[in-house]
């Protein structure tokens, strides 16, 4: 099967060019795909066009519905390929969406891009197609928290978190609201022994002021836990924007 992208414009594939916002990769440069669809549905989602499309009540902050005709975009893993090698980027995103929950067709469109570091963002619910993992170099683990509207059971996946865990390829990426978030950080760190030099805290916030606003008391409990912050670079330069 094709993949199935999300688009920047009706027609236009996301696939582009830019540094990379969030995580351990902060400012490198490199080449994204983002990939549409979604098996959670967090309330302040940012890329609500992969997956809330018209007829989908799942809740969000926005209630905002997408025609899925102008926001997905389907084509072969050789003409994604093609597109990515053109932008001449060391490094590969792979990004959503939930990029696992295609793949198979993923990792055919890996093997046709030898050489490039690839790192793949996920909600960390869907295990790794087993093609594609050993061709993954680092997972970004977003597991989504209380505050994110998702139901624990279908969020916080206990083998799966386990699995990450233990994977020292992947790294954990909480999205924090309000202080509280980090207490429930805390516990899943202790119930899935994630060690805490791989867990990133990152401010909600799709917007300069507020991403600098929460950054100003998380700073503090990241000190005080030995956890890394994560800014979004992305917003600052560019804004909530796709194909930035």
């Amino acid at each position: 099967m094709p993949l199935i992208l999300a688009t920047t414009a009706p027609g236009e594939p996301e696939i582009f060019a830019s540094l990379q916002g969030e995580g351990p990769s902060a400012g490198q440069p490199c080449a994204f795909v983002r990939l549409s669809g979604c098996n959670l549905a967090c309330q302040w989602c940012d890329t609500a066009y992969t997956w809330r499309f018209a007829g989908d009540n799942r809740p969000h902050r926005d209630d905002a519905h997408y025609d899925r005709a102008a926001n997905q975009a389907t084509l072969a893993e050789a003409d994604v390929a093609t597109r990515i090698a053109a932008l001449a980027q060391p490094r590969l995103v792979v990004t959503g969406g939930e990029p696992l929950l295609q793949g198979a067709a993923l990792a055919r469109l890996l093997a046709a891009l030898p050489g490039m570091a690839v790192e793949v963002e996920t909600n960390g619910t869907v295990a790794p197609h087993a093609a594609l993992d050993p061709l993954v170099g680092q997972y970004n683990v977003s597991p989504k928290l209380a505050h994110s509207g998702n139901p624990a059971p279908l969020a916080l996946v206990a083998e799966r978190m386990a699995a990450w865990a233990a994977d020292p390829r992947a790294w954990f990426k909480f999205v924090i609201a309000r202080a509280e978030d980090v207490e429930e950080v805390l516990q899943l760190q202790e119930a899935c022994a994630i060690p805490a030099e791989r867990i990133y805290l990152m401010p909600e916030g799709r917007d300069s002021a507020s991403l600098r606003t929460r950054a100003a008391w998380l700073a503090p409990l990241c000190l005080r836990h030995g956890f890394r912050l994560s800014d979004r670079l992305h917003i600052h330069l560019y804004g909530d924007e796709r194909g930035t």
